[in-house]
């Protein structure tokens, strides 16, 4: 008996118990399900944080000076937390002297956002829109593009003249489709003249990264609504991921020696890029992936004792079978290879099932939350494999049972 004819008896016995074959591999297709669905959901995210949220949080290429860490980074104790709360704050001065000084070629830009009030000044406001304080370069380090006008100038920035960039849903919330350029808007009651819109962003994490407004950092919004000569973030952008390590080297001596730090004393400010700042999902990621062979493990297992139970009973029910085959000149390794390709084949079906539901499932979780969802086809190549090794384990002492039958005994049995 070839391979081909035993999967077809195997289909066939498949066909013949349709409810038996459903429930004998139940546990397959539940550890295959959530194998499938997990992977699939965790190579969205992976591919989410890397491709959306490093570049809308810090953009690519980029190392970002802040006094305490941001994402992923919180205090891993009171102590250490006081310590960070004692740092100076940075300055607009700061980083006009980064600006003087810094050799690497790149772009710098400083910033400070905080949640404020915008409004038409006829009655629309809209709250909870992220207030950003930027300089001109803010534009080009987070590439945010400009739908309609401009952005402003290194000039304008300087002198802070009162001039703001909408983002897409507050242009559209405040103005409903009509000209904004030029039209004014009060940002916490202080007028400032629309000069552009930017390129709508979408969302991230369910957030709108479109409620935003980008003004000049030394705009009447300085001492108002952000920190009097205060910035949250110094960036510096490289035009090649290979100026990364020689910029963080020449940003960090800049710092050590514009905070007068001796040899030897702990630097009073971080830096940051977006694969560090990524490195908590990082840890996230690689557990999830180190504990759901684990988890999945115990479906499986079950699976396959469910499998063999169910072969055992079908070679106890085949004996007859198997002694007229034997009796007709069936060798041992053919009534081996019919029980252990029945076993794979039952348990691969499973398998199948198994992707399909894990595939939905994890589109399902993806259409009612954040969290995005993304096929890998080694998660499809590796539920197949684990569909198909399950039954072939479980089936090896069902279908050495049945190779060594004696035939003339097979054929008494009722």
């Amino acid at each position: 008996m070839n391979a081909r004819e035993a999967v077809r008896i195997a289909l066939a016995m498949i066909r013949a118990n349709k409810l038996r074959a459903f429930f004998t591999v139940l546990g397959t297709v539940v550890g295959v399900t959530f194998l499938i669905a997990v992977i699939t959901l965790i190579t969205g995210m992976n591919a989410y944080m890397k491709e959306e949220f490093a570049g809308k949080i810090l953009g690519f290429n980029t190392i970002n000076v802040r006094r305490l860490p941001s994402v992923g980074g919180g205090p891993a104790d009171e102590k250490t937390w006081r310590a960070w709360q004692r740092r100076p704050r940075l300055t607009h001065d700061d980083a006009r002297w980064l600006e003087e000084r810094v050799r690497t070629p790149g772009v710098l830009a400083h910033a400070f956002d905080e949640m404020g009030k915008v409004g038409d000044g006829r009655g629309k406001l809209i709250e909870g829109v992220n207030v950003v304080g930027a300089s001109a370069g803010f534009f080009n380090v987070r590439e945010l593009k400009i739908a309609v006008g401009r952005s402003y100038t290194e000039s304008e920035a300087d002198r802070g003249v009162p001039v703001v960039v909408l983002g897409d849903e507050v242009a559209q919330k405040l103005f409903e489709g009509r000209p904004v350029l030029g039209k004014e808007v009060r940002i916490v009651n202080i007028p400032y003249r629309v000069i552009g819109v930017l390129e709508k962003q979408g969302t991230l994490f369910g957030m709108s990264m479109d409620r935003m407004v980008v003004a000049p950092i030394r705009s009447p919004i300085n001492g108002s609504l952000l920190r009097n000569n205060v910035v949250e973030d110094i960036y510096l952008r490289v035009p090649d991921a290979q100026l990364m390590a020689r910029g963080q080297s020449e940003l960090a001596g800049l710092m050590r020696v514009r905070h007068r730090l001796k040899p030897g004393e702990e630097n009073d400010f971080i830096l940051e890029t977006a694969d560090e700042a990524l490195g908590f999902w990082d840890k996230i990621s690689s557990f999830l992936l180190t504990a759901l062979p684990m988890l999945v493990t115990i479906s499986l297992v079950v699976g396959a004792v469910v499998i063999m139970n169910i072969m055992l009973v079908a070679v106890s029910e085949r004996t007859r079978e198997i002694g007229v085959r034997k009796s007709l000149g069936a060798r041992r390794r053919d009534i081996l290879l019919q029980f252990l390709v029945e076993a794979g084949t039952l348990s691969g079906a499973g398998g199948v099932l198994g992707i399909l539901a894990g595939v939905g499932l994890a589109y399902v979780v993806a259409a009612v939350s954040p969290i995005p969802a993304r096929v890998s086809p080694g998660s499809i190549m590796l539920g197949i494999g684990l569909g198909v090794g399950v039954g072939l384990m479980a089936g090896v002492y069902p279908a050495y049972r049945a190779s060594r039958l004696d035939p003339i005994v097979a054929l008494r049995a009722d």
